[in-house]
């Protein structure tokens, strides 16, 4: 019969290797694994278990992605991080992609605005 000891660890150790597979998920192909970011919210951070120990398994889940995992708990939220420092043309990749996700927001923005100013039909009311 194991220990509760025993029951502990083999516990952590499916954490960590559900973790694992949600933090592998989260990472994009076109950044060679950096850049992982995975918030878990209040109903995932209860089914998973205690908050620090969410955390912890966090961390040892990124070790074995290589990642330098940093967690943050905001409110009822648990941010889990690959705080690494990528090679310059994944950063390259990850700023222009960030560029142009700012930029299609902008557009999307000034067009609803647009839509608010507009006359209906098209018809000038002058």
């Amino acid at each position: 019969m194991a220990t509760k000891d025993e029951l502990a660890t083999r516990r952590f150790r499916n954490l960590v290797q559900r973790l694992e597979v949600v933090m592998q998920d989260s990472l994009k192909p076109e950044y060679g694994g950096y850049y992982g970011q995975v918030v878990l919210g209040a109903e995932a951070i209860e089914e998973l278990g205690a908050l620090k120990e969410v955390r912890q398994a966090a961390r040892e889940a990124g070790k074995s992605l290589g990642w330098k995992t940093v967690t943050h708990a905001v409110g009822d939220r648990l941010f889990v991080l690959d705080d690494r420092e990528p090679p310059e043309r994944i950063r390259q990749l990850a700023d222009q992609a960030a560029s142009d996700a700012i930029e299609r927001t902008f557009q999307e923005m000034t067009r609803a605005r647009l839509r608010l100013v507009a006359p209906p039909n098209g018809i000038d009311e002058d």
